[in-house]
């Protein structure tokens, strides 16, 4: 039996930011040919998180991929990246850990993603509706929640 390997918790922080030790987990296992399907670096809160910090995703993958801590990484993106304030920061974790669907067709996207998570654990869609963010739904698809 296969044990399936997920990134890390987007609400976990990384340099004090929520999502970045998940990206750094992203970059490394897709190299490694762990993940495939997974929004790479140019959608999603990857994307968003690049374009806050002013880093090109290219170059983000490449330091990864040099290796390193998560302290080491997450230096390189203060020095090499916008400086974000404290308030800032505390800005980004909230939108990380309370964003929902807002537009329609995201909400399509939310709905459509939260159906198949419900086949996968063979249970109703209403036995879900407490899932209200996208974090809260990438948490109980990876299976930690």
């Amino acid at each position: 039996m296969t044990t399936a390997q997920y990134p890390r918790s987007p609400k976990e922080q990384v340099g004090g930011l929520c999502h970045l030790g998940r990206l750094i987990d992203k970059v490394k296992m897709r190299n490694a040919g762990q993940i495939q399907d997974y929004n790479y670096l140019t959608a999603g809160l990857d994307k968003y998180l690049l374009d806050k910090l002013e880093i090109k995703g290219e170059d983000f993958e490449k330091r990864v991929l040099q290796g390193g801590t998560d302290a080491e990484i997450a230096n390189w993106v203060k020095a090499n990246g916008k400086t974000l304030t404290d308030e800032e920061k505390a800005e980004w974790n909230n939108m990380v850990l309370t964003f929902g669907p807002k537009a329609p067709m995201a909400q399509q996207a939310f709905d459509r993603n939260k159906a198949a998570l419900a086949e996968k654990r063979g249970v109703s869609v209403e036995e879900l509706s407490h899932i209200t963010t996208w974090t809260g739904l990438i948490d109980h698809d990876e299976d930690r929640m």
